[in-house]
């Protein structure tokens, strides 16, 4: 039985959740929901319990100092609450954590306990994974829904994905049997530098959750950090001509694909979002990862000089001298 007290009666409220490991590629997703949590100042009211779902020895917990009294921090999911203003204020759960070692189907039941309790009439989780995407390209974000009347209603696209999935997956599936609303945004990171922080996707998980939900988030210095992060990658593709060959190669296959993407829609989607942050006032400003074709490998390889790498070009056989696969 899930008591919820000292937590306000909510208005319109929509939990939005991110879970670190291998849903979180570049910690893209995690970092959104934090700079939510930062940003609106979330009030935490609710933990799950550590011993259920996590094995300490992947997930260790961590010891520090608090006035002189050693305590102890223990890996787990946390629910805040805040309370977005403006003319059609609106309450935002945000749940932030790692991704559950066990117990998957109790960990989503209890969290979907908590939606019930809260009144929580959709369910955005974010994710982020390894694709192949120039990091000089806005980033790709996907947003999936198992439900056809919502992808019709929100403009989504209906899940067909088949292959390993993480608990973003899980979680989605879970919502859509207990009849929630559930909503998946992936964000697509390069592959060849995958290495957190990646400003760049969470200021773009931001930016579509921004047009979902229809409100206005303050963006504080990720616009101005994601500018900053490319302009670093720039600087070290431009020291090595392999990586560069390759990214120019990224760079060409996006442009032709995404060609009639250039106008129409996402054109219109940008306008509005230009319009909206203009009336609206104010300053606008650990393990492997899911990839493009399920199965949680990473492409990139650690090397003596810390720079990224870019994997092989095909053989004429149609695998790779690593023989690796990349996954969704």
């Amino acid at each position: 039985m899930i008591e919820l007290e000292g937590v306000p009666e909510l208005i319109d409220p929509v939990m939005v959740a991110a879970f670190e490991g291998w849903n979180d590629a570049g910690d893209a997703a995690s970092t959104a929901v934090a700079h939510l949590d930062r940003e609106w100042k979330g009030e935490v009211f609710a933990a799950l319990d550590a011993e259920d779902y996590y094995d300490f020895q992947v997930n260790r917990p961590t010891v520090w100092m608090d006035g002189g009294v050693r305590k102890i921090t223990w890996p787990t999911t946390r629910l805040s609450v805040v309370r977005v203003g403006g003319d059609k204020p609106r309450d935002l759960v945000l749940v932030r954590g790692i991704e559950p070692s066990m117990r998957w189907r109790s960990f989503c039941n209890e969290l979907l306990g908590f939606a019930h309790e809260l009144g929580v009439e959709l369910v955005v989780i974010l994710g982020a994974l390894l694709g192949d995407t120039p990091h000089t390209r806005p980033v790709p974000i996907s947003g999936t829904t198992s439900d056809p009347d919502l992808a019709q209603r929100m403009d989504l696209e209906e899940t067909k994905y088949e292959g390993p999935t993480g608990i973003v997956g899980v979680l989605q599936e879970a919502c859509t049997h207990a009849g929630v609303p559930a909503v998946s945004l992936w964000a697509a990171v390069p592959h060849y530098v995958s290495q957190p922080p990646n400003p760049k996707a969470t200021l773009a998980l931001l930016n579509r959750l921004e047009d979902l939900i229809d409100v206005r988030i303050p963006l504080g210095e990720l616009p101005e950090d994601a500018r900053a992060w490319q302009v670093g990658v720039d600087q070290l593709a431009a020291e090595d001509t392999e990586v560069a060959e390759y990214v120019q190669t990224l760079e060409e296959a996006r442009d032709t694909a995404e060609l009639p993407e250039a106008s129409g829609e996402a054109i219109a989607r940008e306008f509005e979002r230009y319009l909206r942050r203009r009336d609206g006032g104010g300053p606008t400003p650990p393990g492997g990862h899911a990839t493009e074709s399920g199965d949680g490998t990473s492409y990139l390889r650690d090397n003596p000089s810390g720079r990224a790498r870019p994997p092989k070009p095909p053989k004429a056989g149609g695998g790779t001298d690593d023989e690796e696969s990349s996954e969704e």
